[in-house]
């Protein structure tokens, strides 16, 4: 890690913020909560939607699954990226060099991309296919959608201990 990363993350860890972060009684357990809470917006909305691209609640119309399910996903990420970044800085620096944070985060940018990919090449097709199947490719986002988050999930609960 380069000396100016280094003492950028040092500076955050040992900011007034993240101090009071980590001395707190309620405080960081508060961000733990909200980080958690918003894992399972993000995560159990993600996931129904995925279960229905690979063929479960087929009764379900993908556009009004979408249109339903995605905004609480949204509500979810306003909680996780926030929290996440105040976790972060009361230990910024063993988070940093730890290889399972590396892990979480290139599962994060790969979750992001594959949603990405969803949102801008098959969901417009969506309506096309009605109550019936998704296309193979849309049942691979999905798996790779569920892999991802499970993997995402586990490294924090890794880095908890």
């Amino acid at each position: 890690m380069s000396g100016t990363i280094a003492g950028t993350l040092q500076a955050l860890e040992h900011s007034a913020l993240a101090s009071a972060i980590r001395t707190s009684s309620w405080l960081y357990p508060f961000l733990e909560i909200l980080h958690i809470l918003g894992i399972v917006l993000l995560v159990g909305a993600a996931f129904l939607f995925d279960l229905r691209l690979l063929g479960f609640s087929r009764n379900l119309p993908v556009p009004d699954l979408a249109r339903h399910l995605l905004p609480w996903s949204r509500r979810g990420l306003y909680l996780i990226v926030p929290s996440g970044l105040l976790l972060f800085s009361t230990n910024a620096l063993a988070l940093a060099s730890d290889p399972v944070f590396h892990i979480k985060l290139i599962m994060l940018v790969v979750g992001g991309l594959n949603a990405g990919f969803f949102h801008r090449f098959l969901a417009s097709a969506a309506p096309e296919w009605g109550q019936g199947s998704a296309p193979r490719v849309a049942k691979v986002v999905a798996l790779c959608s569920i892999v991802v988050w499970v993997l995402v999930i586990a490294c924090g609960r890794l880095l908890a201990y």
